[in-house]
């Protein structure tokens, strides 16, 4: 039995990630630690378990196994850091940290613990996307050009984004490094090393933090990679768009279709067509680290991933407030 500490309930998805590791048969949750003690006490209250506000008596605990990260973006450095210098285990809400340099210092940590450690990528666990995988590693698009990836919500314009989500301080930004960094994990994973990238926000609604961005990333295999994203946006499904020199990959819309087309390809049907099977679905993050801490099983979004994907952000905050575009990799 793999026993965690819930570290923060700032993050909007801890919920769900304390009732994943309670409905599982080999985790249970043994005690929540929060800087903010009054809402630390509160999801203390609603698990069921202890809360206890030092952190340093957390981590010397013998009992706990892993930790679950869902504090402050900016403080993710200062915690993981702590957690692996303990021999603790580490699962982490994306992103792994707000700048490069932070991100470095947390891998080196990670590293030197040889403590297992996964982040939350939900999106590459999803048949659709690893079918998107599949069709760039088989080449059936021929030399791919572009990416596109629209993942937006509108929890600023709806009004159901907690406050605290709009704390520069605190996130290290807005709707890029929120929902946008779902995008640019994905695209990191199917184009690779990327080369240059050149972003701009928008602040619609005046808060602190962008709440529309694009970033446009060039790689080093020639591709593109346009990532959209938005805390304005009702009704926006998903959508995902692949083009190369033999076809095209179109995944979304409202029913979330896929729709393949490539001259690579031949069948009796000529035109679009819907695959008939998707891969099967990776385990959830939660689940590749208890595998892994049980069974020494596979972890796919690891921390070598983790850095990527603060270095792609890093690139786009810096990129808008330079008003350039920013080349990899970052120094």
């Amino acid at each position: 039995m793999v026993k965690f500490a819930m570290l923060s309930a700032w993050h909007v998805h801890a919920p769900d990630y304390a009732r994943e590791i309670r409905q599982h048969q080999e985790t249970t949750i043994a005690l929540v630690w929060d800087s903010n003690p009054t809402r630390g006490e509160a999801f203390a209250r609603e698990l069921g378990v202890p809360f206890e506000p030092d952190l340093d008596k957390v981590l010397s605990n013998n009992e706990i196994d892993a930790v679950c990260v869902n504090t402050p973006t900016t403080m993710h450095r200062e915690v993981i850091t702590a957690a692996a210098r303990a021999g603790k285990h580490v699962f982490t809400e994306k992103v792994l940290a707000a700048t490069i340099e932070d991100a470095y210092a947390i891998a080196r940590e990670i590293n030197q613990a040889g403590v297992k450690f996964v982040i939350s990528y939900p999106h590459r666990a999803q048949p659709h996307n690893l079918f998107a995988k599949q069709v760039v590693e088989q080449g059936l698009l021929g030399e791919v050009n572009l990416l596109r990836i629209r993942n937006a919500h509108n929890g600023t314009s709806a009004g159901w984004l907690p406050p605290h989500f709009y704390d520069l301080g605190e996130c290290g930004g807005g709707a890029m490094i929120d929902l946008g960094a779902h995008g640019m994990y994905l695209a990191a994973w199917l184009l690779g090393t990327p080369k240059r990238i050149s972003a701009m926000f928008t602040h619609l609604t005046g808060k602190e933090v962008e709440d529309n961005a694009v970033a446009v990333i060039e790689f080093e295999n020639g591709a593109t990679a346009i990532n959209e994203t938005s805390f304005l946006s009702a009704h926006s499904p998903f959508s995902l768009e692949l083009y190369g020199t033999q076809g095209s990959l179109l995944i979304g819309g409202p029913n979330r279709q896929i729709q393949l087309r490539s001259n690579l390809v031949k069948g009796s049907v000529e035109g679009w067509v819907q695959p008939s099977e998707l891969p099967a679905a990776l385990p959830s993050a939660l689940e590749q680290l208890v595998g892994a801490i049980l069974r020494d099983e596979p972890i796919h979004f690891n921390i070598d991933e983790a850095v990527v994907l603060t270095e792609l952000m890093d690139g786009a905050y810096r990129s808008h407030k330079l008003r350039r575009q920013i080349m990899f990799p970052l120094t």
